[in-house]
């Protein structure tokens, strides 16, 4: 394999894993948007992206699993909403 052939490869693959994580982290997003509002949607934006970083320091792959990095942030945001005092907890939708 040529280099160019790698290089073009290895940009397709690169490519194609930040359309996959942008648009996990979007679903997500929407969804923590959706059931509890902006402000845990932002913070868990943040959780987000501090999971991402630690499967981020792995070797690089071409299979990367994003629902673990969604399944991560999700504890985070579990753990953050079961502290929360009752009245606070209730999904936005029911408010």
């Amino acid at each position: 394999m040529k280099s160019t052939d790698r290089e073009t490869t290895t940009n397709s693959t690169y490519e194609e894993q930040t359309c996959l994580a942008e648009r996990e982290l979007s679903s997500f997003i929407a969804a923590v948007t959706a059931l509890y509002g902006p402000e845990q949607a932002r913070l868990s934006e943040k959780d987000w992206l501090e999971e991402f970083e630690l499967m981020d320091s792995l070797p690089l792959s071409s299979n990367r699993q994003w629902r673990a990095v969604t399944v991560a942030a999700s504890a985070r945001l579990a753990h953050r909403v079961s502290i929360m005092p009752d009245h606070a907890r209730e999904p936005v939708s029911s408010r």
